[in-house]
C-alpha cells in the first residue's frame, strides 16, 4: 500500500491501517527523535506524539509539498526540538558568569580541579574575539538560542550562528588540542 493511502486510511480511523502506518514509519520517526533528544525514553514519547499529531492532522497533508516520510520527519523533528527546549534550564543573566565559574565548596582536590578548569575556560574565552566570546557564553552557558543571541546583539541570525560556531571551534582547539583532528 502506498504511503499516501496509508495516511488516508489513518485519517479515516481504520485501526488496521493505522497499525500498518505506524509499523512502516516507527523506526524512522524514533531515529529522528533520538538523534535530536539523545534519550531513548524521551525519543519514544516524541515518536508517540508524532503519530498522534499525524493522525489528527492527516487531512492537512499535501502531497505537492513532499512525501509522507518527509512530513513525518518534520513533525518528529519539531516535536523533538520542542521537547529539548522544554527541558532546557532557564537562562541566567550573563553578568553572573564570573560567579557561576567560581569554584564551589567541595573537597580540596575537586575544588582545585574545578578552579583550574574554570580558569582554563575563562582564559580560552578571553582569547576569543569579543563578539565570538559573548555569543558563545550566551549560547553555551546561558542556554540562549542563536535567535536569542542575534536579538540580544542586534545582528542577523546567520551572523550569530557563525560567531557561535567559530567560537566553539576555537575553544575546542584551545581546550583539547589532541582531540581535534587535522
Amino acid at each position: 500500500m502506498a504511503d499516501e493511502a496509508l495516511l488516508a486510511g489513518l485519517a479515516s480511523g481504520g485501526s488496521e491501517v493505522g497499525l500498518a502506518f505506524v509499523r512502516r514509519f516507527q523506526r524512522h520517526v524514533f531515529g529522528v527523535a533520538l538523534a535530536v533528544v539523545g534519550d531513548p525514553g524521551l525519543a519514544e514519547d516524541v515518536a508517540q506524539q508524532t503519530f498522534e499529531r499525524a493522525w489528527r492532522r492527516a487531512s492537512s497533508f499535501d502531497a505537492g509539498r513532499g512525501s509522507v516520510r518527509a512530513w513525518l520527519t518534520t513533525i518528529a523533528h519539531n516535536l523533538a526540538i520542542d521537547s529539548v527546549r522544554a527541558r532546557k534550564p532557564t537562562p541566567v543573566d550573563p553578568t553572573d558568569l564570573i560567579r557561576l565559574l567560581a569554584p564551589g565548596t567541595d573537597e580540596p582536590e575537586r575544588r582545585s580541579l574545578r578552579a583550574e578548569a574554570a580558569a582554563e575556560l575563562r582564559a580560552a574565552i578571553g582569547g576569543l574575539p569579543l563578539e565570538q566570546g559573548r555569543a558563545v557564553v550566551m549560547a553555551g552557558v546561558y542556554g540562549m538560542t542563536a535567535q536569542e543571541v542575534a536579538d540580544a546583539d542586534g545582528i542577523p541570525l546567520g551572523t550569530a550562528k557563525t560567531r557561535i560556531r567559530a567560537a566553539m571551534g576555537k575553544l575546542r582547539v584551545a581546550l583539547d588540542p589532541e582531540r581535534v583532528k587535522p
